[in-house]
């Protein structure tokens, strides 16, 4: 059978989806930068190390700090029930999961639901997490067939790390400054901003350059036809490969 011939399950999206997706995406961007404006931006690491933080490597653990950090200050927001934001619910998940944190937020009388998937880049270290892998092909096509409303949000988080002494201790503290923030609806980046990468499982999907992302509106059946389209091309891929993830995860009716 080809891939033409699949009698296709087809989401379809609410007509409120992209007026969602702006506002999720508006709504994380203010209220990260709200604490760059306001210098509330800053992971402490103290530390015994009398030559202070590794800079060179800090990039392997910056990502968590940075993935704790963000659900801090999510967690603080929804604590205001009167928050501007209109964000009532933080959930941050379990490593592994197709999100690290799920933000619920009421607008216009309804819910909506956005799953945070975030990146850390060292703004110091050249190319650092420049095109990351952001989650496998048959989940998030999967997760879009469940749900056609899915938003997956791609939070990208700029940072810089500096030392300085402890007058106290005389050893050398570790900080973390957030410098910039920027969030993405997956499904609004630009086809080619996206990579297909083989080499992990299903595949990877992986954003080329995370800092010059361009959008470009797709349904969510166009996305994932858009998907498949990479996943087909690739060298190390047949439509055989790609009817069984198909018929696993109940992509087909045939």
């Amino acid at each position: 059978m080809k891939y033409e011939e699949a009698i296709f399950k087809i989401p379809v999206e609410s007509d409120n989806y992209k007026h969602n997706s702006d506002f999720i995406c508006a709504s994380i961007k203010n209220i990260l930068n709200q604490r760059i404006k306001t210098k509330t931006n800053r992971i402490f690491i103290n530390t015994n190390l009398k030559m202070g933080l590794p800079l060179e490597n800090i990039n392997k653990i910056a990502g968590p700090m940075v993935e704790a950090w963000c659900g801090e200050v999510f967690a603080d927001i929804k604590d205001d029930v009167n928050n501007t934001y209109n964000l009532i619910n933080v959930e941050v998940q379990q490593r592994l999961g197709v999100a690290d944190i799920i933000l619920q937020f009421k607008v216009k009388g309804d819910f909506c639901t956005g799953n945070v998937d975030v990146k850390a880049t060292a703004e110091d270290i050249p190319n650092s997490g420049k095109g990351p892998n952001i989650t496998s092909f048959s989940r998030i096509r999967t997760e879009y067939i469940k749900d056609p409303d899915f938003l997956f949000i791609i939070l990208s988080i700029k940072h810089k790390v500096f030392s300085r002494r402890n007058e106290t201790t005389m050893m050398i503290d570790g900080i973390m400054e957030i410098t910039e923030a920027q969030a993405y609806d997956l499904k609004y980046i630009s086809e080619y901003d996206i990579n297909y990468n083989p080499a992990l499982g299903t595949g990877q999907i992986q954003i080329k350059d995370i800092h010059y992302v361009n959008y470009q509106y797709h349904t969510t059946w166009e996305f994932c036809q858009m998907l498949d389209k990479k996943y087909l091309r690739s060298s190390r891929r047949t439509e055989d490969d790609w009817f069984r993830e198909a018929r696993l995860h109940g992509w087909i009716k045939n």
